[in-house]
């Protein structure tokens, strides 16, 4: 969708000087501003208030080393980043990646997006990310630990229970999760909810694991019927092996689907007579494998080199759960010629603008991850409150409250669509309904 709106191009060219070197957050910056002319050309006020101009600026950006020692004794530096980039509906809530890629602008782009994210959750939570370049593959448990003590040792400082909750993301799981939260616990000499994605036996929410991949379905399945559609009978496409993955394949087959691809970042497995999980979990939860492991189990299944490839098998429904702009324009055109009719996200912005633009050309349906995704900091945000009670949910009441939720992004998404005159555009609907929820209480907050 190209920008018209001469606030908005002189905004978005200043905020590419500022931060030319960082292509995801411009793009995301860039998606943002193309759906929200016609609230700007409805809301002087907030022209005026300059918030705009203060959104795209992150509060915070925290930048620091981390040395750590691997098992043969020699000594390692990796970065580190936390980005507080909006905490004016609540304390600042994102994930920490730990992967090669990261950088301080795959960081701001992941905190912006959190703030439109966490809004649309009805949850008092703002938006931050963290991480680090450090790859914890092929690592042992050791250097691990060594790594995530050290990353904790200055990211301490900058959260708190009220202040900053990090959760977990690409490359941190509920392993990494303990390490830093027995760190934090230990220079902090306090026992609070300060982070999110906790084991179960030390203040963690049930659900958790599922919530992303099982938010992700929950808000396609909103989608698909207020479109007269549904998921049962129909082919996915499910990117990815990890626990958005894992659990987005469960619940769609739960609804009927048949999902018969899923990858990695080496390649993907085909499986015409259907995805079965438990071979899935089996490879990638306990033997924590690659999934090309897959056809020893089922013969009938392929494996092929290269994950881009998944995108050119015939589906109904494609959701992409594995990375960022895992979906080009290339892609998304092979997807809507092979008859793909929805696509919803479940990583963060997987899909280019080339191929945002070409969903909306075939006239396809699509979820976009801000609103898609939601799901798992939802259930964050439902484990922090847990920690304040002192106080468990079950798994049945946690992923009542998750359901629940998800249909509230939706009917959002479709309400603010239809009101500013873009109907069915749920990309435009989520970025107006996360944003005007964070403009009207930085409004209030005055100039800050």
């Amino acid at each position: 969708m190209a920008i018209k709106n001469a606030y908005l191009l002189d905004l978005l060219e200043r905020t590419k000087q500022r931060n030319a070197n960082e292509p995801e957050f411009i793009q995301a910056v860039t998606e943002v501003f193309s759906t929200l002319e016609p609230v700007i050309e409805q809301r002087q006020d907030l022209v005026d208030a300059g918030v705009l101009e203060r959104i795209v600026e992150p509060e915070r950006q925290i930048i620091f080393r981390v040395p750590w020692v691997d098992d043969k004794g020699v000594f390692h530096v990796n970065r580190g980043f936390r980005v507080q980039y909006n905490s004016a509906i609540g304390p600042y809530k994102g994930g920490i990646r730990l992967h090669p890629s990261v950088y301080l602008g795959i960081i701001k782009f992941l905190g912006f997006e959190q703030v439109f994210k966490n809004s649309l959750t009805t949850l008092p939570m703002g938006g931050a990310k963290g991480g680090s370049d450090f790859d914890p593959k092929g690592k042992s448990d050791g250097e691990i630990m060594r790594f995530c003590q050290s990353f904790m040792t200055e990211l301490y400082r900058h959260i708190g229970a009220d202040l900053d909750v990090p959760a977990g993301d690409i490359g941190t799981g509920a392993r990494e999760i303990g390490y830093m939260f027995g760190q934090y616990k230990r220079i902090a000499n306090e026992f609070v909810g300060v982070l999110t994605g906790k084991g179960l036996v030390y203040g963690g929410s049930l659900a958790r694991k599922e919530a992303t991949g099982y938010g992700l379905c929950y808000f396609t399945h909103e989608m698909l019927q207020a479109n007269g559609m549904s998921f049962d009978g129909k082919t996915v496409l499910v990117s990815g092996s990890g626990n958005v993955a894992i659990y987005a394949c469960e619940k769609a087959t739960e609804y009927g689907a048949k999902v018969v691809a899923m990858s990695d970042s080496n390649g993907y497995v085909y499986d015409k007579d259907g995805i079965d999980l438990d071979v899935v979990k089996q490879i990638k939860e306990v033997e924590r494998k690659r999934i090309s492991e897959y056809v020893k189990y089922r013969k009938n299944a392929e494996y092929h080199e290269g994950c881009k490839g998944i995108w050119t098998i015939p589906c109904d429904i494609a959701l992409p759960c594995a990375t960022q702009n895992e979906i080009d324009g290339e892609s998304a055109k092979i997807l809507a010629k092979n008859g793909c009719k929805v696509v919803s996200e479940g990583a963060n912005m997987p899909s280019t603008p080339e191929a945002i633009d070409t969903y909306f050309e075939a006239g396809m349906l699509y979820g976009p991850a801000k609103a898609a995704n939601a799901g798992g900091v939802a259930t964050s945000g439902l484990e922090m409150s847990q920690n304040s009670m002192r106080y468990s949910w079950s798994f049945e009441e946690v992923d009542a409250k998750l359901h629940d939720i998800m249909k509230s992004i939706f009917k959002a998404c479709d309400e603010a669509s239809k009101k500013y005159g873009m109907p069915g555009n749920y990309m435009a609907g989520a970025n107006i309904a996360g944003f005007i929820k964070v403009a009207e209480a930085m409004k209030a907050h005055g100039n800050v």
